[in-house]
């Protein structure tokens, strides 16, 4: 069995993942935090993330939190040799390299995933593939209005993965201008990203590209949080397995 502490167990992700930990016979909950106490499917919730990692002694902790906590509370999990399953989006790649020092220092492998959905994975794989043959895309993400950070890790993740096989290059009429600042999106070595924010979505992304007479879009759409738990799950059970840090959930598929 392996053990699992969620960070963030009272939020709505947390509760879901809290809920999927508890339903997977290889997994077993054996603590939750939250900034407020109480208690979540029979197990109390701490507030104090290092005493909880004193008292339930997990193998990994499961990180749905904020973007100004998640990598504090990683790097406590890694001094503990408490292995982090993130997704928590909003890290810097700074934040992210002084993560990968500490899981070498400690020797505590470490996952971050911006997107758990294996849709949206395949999503990110297909798009690479496309921009190999039709360069000029652009992205658009939609979140619910309680999102904190944008563009989301989804569509950073997937612009970084397309910008592998394409050229740098700015697309659009090269004397274009904003009458709007932004109004375009922003400028990802000249692809551009568009974040929509507004109640009723859940997370959703398409990558349109536009070829000679034609386009071509590839979306997908997560229309509940329970999309995501699949790929929580197996980071649960294959993270130990890992070394240093590894970042994507394709990184744990056969593709």
């Amino acid at each position: 069995m392996i053990k699992v502490l969620v960070n963030g167990a009272l939020g709505r992700m947390g509760r879901t993942v809290v809920e999927a930990v508890k339903n997977d016979s290889e997994l077993e909950l054996v603590g939750a935090v939250d900034i407020f106490d109480g208690e979540v499917l029979g197990v109390k919730v701490e507030t104090n993330l290092e005493k909880a990692i004193e008292i339930c002694k997990p193998d990994v902790m499961v990180d749905f939190t904020r973007p100004d906590s998640v990598f504090k509370n990683v790097m406590t999990a890694l001094e503990k040799k408490v292995s982090p399953v993130v997704g928590t989006t909003g890290l810097s790649d700074d934040a992210k390299e002084k993560i990968r020092e500490a899981t070498e220092k400690f020797q505590t492998p470490a996952f971050i995933a911006p997107n758990f959905a294996i849709g949206a994975v395949l999503m990110m794989l297909l798009s690479k593939q496309a921009a190999k043959y039709m360069p000029e895309v652009e992205i658009i993400e939609l979140h619910h209005d309680k999102k904190l950070d944008a563009p989301s890790g989804t569509a950073e993740l997937t612009a970084k993965m397309i910008a592998e096989v394409r050229a740098a290059h700015r697309q659009g009429n090269p004397n274009e201008k904003e009458n709007l600042e932004h109004v375009r999106g922003a400028d990802y070595e000249g692809m551009r990203i568009h974040s929509v924010r507004l109640p009723g979505y859940v997370a959703h992304q398409e990558v349109i590209f536009g070829g000679l007479g034609q386009t071509l879009t590839i979306r997908h759409d997560s229309t509940g949080r329970d999309s995501f738990m699949p790929g929580v799950v197996l980071a649960c059970k294959k993270v130990r397995s890992l070394s240093g840090l590894t970042i994507g959930l394709d990184k744990l598929l056969d593709f």
